[in-house]
């Protein structure tokens, strides 16, 4: 191995005005995934008249289905060269694809088939995959610099916060005003099909995209398996399935375990949710700070057992039915859900350096879709507990009343799965190889590279 050059290369900072354009895409993007995680599955079943058991087949199978069509995706958009860029043509090709299935999600009658369900979900992941792909990919280019990373995507951590914080405050002031709660889900995905061109043209017309050259072939399904296997790659993404799965586990039965163990109502309910989300607005700037100081990893980690020591106090030491305090718990839990958004997807950024010195090639799409592909497992896995919610017998029909055995059930699922999760995440972070030091030196010979190649 030849010695590392003695400087790195100088340092790409974009200003404020470019990041916060860039980062305007993941309004749309973020007001859509909530629903899809939290909203989606609860509607479909207790209110769009789904079997419980059906939705959550249904979930898993698209979801599983999704991850394998990630990396296909990847792997085109690494291989997409035009005179407007590769990220920006793709996220204009997922727009109308989200635009016609959200609609078709969201303003769907009473009685709708599973079929229904299993066909547009299809197509919204699809047009989904596309676009997050595209712009999480964009935003890995924008600077080659660690910290620099840690800052763009603490931009992209915070709107996608405004994202969500904006589409929770539909049902909470659709329900304030008289409409009921299809009402206002409905009023969700008409927000989302408007907002989506409107944001897109902002980071279209005000966000550079560096220009790239055509990449040699990824050497097939063998070398992205040997790509995965590099330390720094099976880590992340391990840490990445773990809070994949403990979030979603979170959000899919936020709403079953506030109403039937901590007897709050529905109102109530969706502004915990807020708070949680506020809090992680809050919350990300913080974290973005701390991966500057210790290292994105260690931050990581940090946040990992914040998040379950937290949730474990929030959800356990809280009185039923005491609405200050868990109003209060739950924003402190929620100061740490940005950490893991944001800190991944910088990892990944740099990870991409590595594996571009390594192999001579520009991966960033493939190795973003990936890294989308473990965190829908993640989700898809937890949609699972509505699998075993049906098999203790839970019922989830608005205004149910279960047996204590069940709510017991609910409990231990919807608690202690997430703690066992986070900090198994923060363990498998704890002996990461990519360090800052190891970023510079990586970027240093990269440099090195490049200019003898020009």
């Amino acid at each position: 191995m030849t010695d590392a050059p003695s400087s790195a290369p100088p340092v790409i900072r974009r200003s404020n005005g470019t990041l916060a354009a860039f980062a305007a895409s993941c309004l749309p993007y973020a007001a859509l995934g909530l629903p899809v995680y939290v909203t989606l599955p609860e509607f479909y079943a207790s209110h769009v008249g789904v079997p419980l058991a059906a939705v959550s087949l249904i979930f898993l199978i698209v979801r599983l289905a999704d991850i394998v069509v990630d990396p296909v995706l990847g792997v085109i958009i690494d291989r997409t060269s035009t005179r407007w860029g590769r990220y920006r043509v793709w996220m204009a090709i997922g727009a109308p694809i989200l635009m016609l299935s959200v609609a078709m999600l969201f303003f769907v009658a009473q009685g709708a088939s599973a079929t229904h369900l299993a066909v547009w979900l299809v197509v919204m992941y699809l047009g989904y995959s596309i676009s997050l792909l595209s712009q999480m990919s964009w935003a890995a280019v924008l600077s080659p610099d660690y910290d620099q990373r840690s800052r763009i995507y603490g931009w992209w951590q915070v709107f996608n916060i405004l994202g969500v914080l904006a589409v929770l405050l539909i049902p909470v002031a659709a329900q304030a005003m008289g409409h009921s709660y299809v009402e206002a889900v409905r009023m969700q995905g008409g927000f989302i099909v408007v907002l989506l061109p409107l944001a897109l043209l902002v980071t279209f017309l005000f966000t550079p995209e560096p220009r790239n050259a055509t990449p040699p072939p990824h050497g097939g399904l063998g070398a992205t398996l040997r790509m995965v296997m590099k330390p720094v790659l099976r880590r992340l993404l391990i840490s990445d399935l773990m809070l994949g799965a403990a979030r979603g586990l979170i959000g899919v039965l936020f709403f079953y375990f506030f109403e039937q163990a901590r007897g709050f109502e529905r109102e109530q309910t969706s502004i915990l949710l807020l708070v949680y989300f506020v809090a992680g607005l809050v919350g990300a700037p913080v974290w973005a700070a701390l991966a500057t100081r210790i290292g994105k990893h260690r931050a990581l980690a940090v946040g990992s057992v914040y998040f379950a020591i937290s949730f474990a106090a929030a959800t356990l030491l809280v009185p039923a039915g005491n609405f200050p305090a868990a109003l209060a718990a739950i924003f402190g839990t929620g100061l740490a859900f940005g950490a893991a958004d944001l800190l991944l997807r910088a990892m990944m950024a740099d990870a991409s350096d590595a594996v571009r010195l390594d192999d001579g090639a520009d991966r960033t799409g493939l190795l973003f879709s990936i890294l989308n592909a473990t965190s829908k497992m993640g989700y898809a896995l937890s949609v699972g507990a509505f699998a075993v919610l049906e098999w203790i017998g839970f019922d989830a029909q608005p205004g149910a009343v279960n047996d204590p055995g069940v709510i017991a059930g609910l409990q231990w699922l919807f608690i202690a799965a997430p703690v066992v999760l986070l900090l198994t995440s923060a363990l498998v972070l704890r002996i990461y190889p990519l360090t800052p030091d190891r970023h510079a030196e990586i970027r240093a010979r990269l440099a090195a590279r490049d200019g003898e190649a020009a």
